[in-house]
C-alpha cells in the first residue's frame, strides 16, 4: 500500500525512486553516461532543481517526463525524488514525453522518428493531425519518418559517425546495398550535407535503370491497391513496408506490416 500523502495530485511529492519505473513510451534510446554521471554530482551539489513527473501505476509509479534525472538520481543513490503526480493516460504520457524530449533537443534524428511514429499510433490519427498537435511542420514530419527506412546499421553507422539527419535522407534515394557504402564515404571523406547530396546525385545519375516489365491493365489496379493500402497504414502510424522484385516475366510484390507485439517491442526497447 503506498501511503496517503503519495495520492495527492498535482503537487510536488517526494517518492522512493525504487517505486518509479521508466516510461514504457521513452523514444530515446541513447543516454549519455558521462552526462549522467556529471548530473548526478550537481544533484548532489544542489538538489534536482526541477521534479520528474510521474502518473500512478497499480502498486507503483510511471515515469512521464525526465529520464535522465530518473537515472541520475538512481546514480546519485538518492532514496527519494521530488516528482508530481499526474493523471495522463497512454497517449498523453508519449506525447508528453516526445514533446519534452524534442524541446530539449536530446533526441537523435531517428529516435524522434520512433517517438513520433510511437504518437502517430497511439492517436491512432493521421500524419498531417500530428503534425498540428505536435506543432510540427506536414513535412518535417513525414521527412523524418522517413528515417525509419533505414536498417539499424545504417542508422547506427549514422549516429556513431556523427552524420546529420540531412546525411540520412539523402541516401534514401540509393538502393538498399549502396546506401551504407555511401554513409561511409560520407564519414571517410568528411562530406557536408550538401556534398553528400551531391554525391549521391552522382550515384544515382551512374545507376543504370532497371528496364521496366509491362503489366497488364488488372495487374497494374492490383498493385495500385496494394501501394494505396500500404501508404493508408503509414499516414496511420503502422511502419508498413513493400518490396518489389522484378524478374523473367513476373513480377514479385512483398507487403511487409508489424505485428502489434512487434510494436509494442519496438516501443519498449
Amino acid at each position: 500500500m503506498l501511503p496517503r500523502k503519495m495520492k495527492v495530485k498535482g503537487k510536488v511529492l517526494a517518492i522512493p525512486t525504487e517505486l518509479i519505473d521508466p516510461s514504457p513510451f521513452q523514444a530515446r534510446r541513447h543516454f549519455d553516461e558521462k552526462e549522467i554521471a556529471q548530473l548526478a554530482v550537481s544533484i548532489l551539489e544542489n538538489g534536482l532543481l526541477q521534479p520528474v513527473s510521474v502518473r500512478r501505476y497499480g502498486d507503483r509509479y510511471q515515469l512521464v517526463a525526465g529520464e535522465r534525472r530518473l537515472r541520475a538520481c538512481k546514480l546519485a543513490q538518492l532514496k527519494e525524488i521530488p516528482a508530481i503526480l499526474c493523471e495522463y493516460q497512454d497517449q498523453a504520457t508519449a506525447a508528453l514525453g516526445l514533446l519534452e524530449n524534442l524541446q530539449r533537443q536530446d533526441l537523435d534524428a531517428f529516435e524522434q522518428a520512433r517517438g513520433i511514429q510511437d504518437v502517430i499510433a497511439l492517436w491512432g490519427c493521421t500524419q498531417e493531425e500530428a503534425a498540428n498537435r505536435l506543432g510540427m511542420a506536414q513535412p518535417t514530419l513525414n521527412n523524418k519518418l522517413r528515417l525509419l527506412q533505414l536498417s539499424d546499421e545504417q542508422q547506427a553507422f549514422c549516429r556513431n559517425n556523427h552524420l546529420t539527419e540531412r546525411h540520412a535522407r539523402a541516401v534514401l534515394r540509393l538502393e538498399e546495398a549502396q546506401r551504407l557504402p555511401a554513409l561511409e564515404a560520407f564519414a571517410k571523406q568528411g562530406m557536408n550535407a550538401r556534398q553528400a547530396d551531391e554525391y549521391v546525385q552522382r550515384l544515382v545519375q551512374r545507376t543504370p535503370r532497371k528496364k521496366s516489365i509491362p503489366m497488364v491493365r488488372d495487374v497494374r489496379i492490383f498493385v495500385n491497391t496494394i501501394n494505396k493500402a500500404v501508404r493508408l497504414m503509414v499516414d496511420a502510424g503502422v511502419n508498413a513496408s513493400t518490396r518489389r522484385v522484378e524478374g523473367d516475366g513476373f513480377v514479385e510484390y512483398t507487403v511487409r506490416i508489424p505485428t502489434e507485439q512487434e510494436r509494442s517491442v519496438s516501443r519498449t526497447g
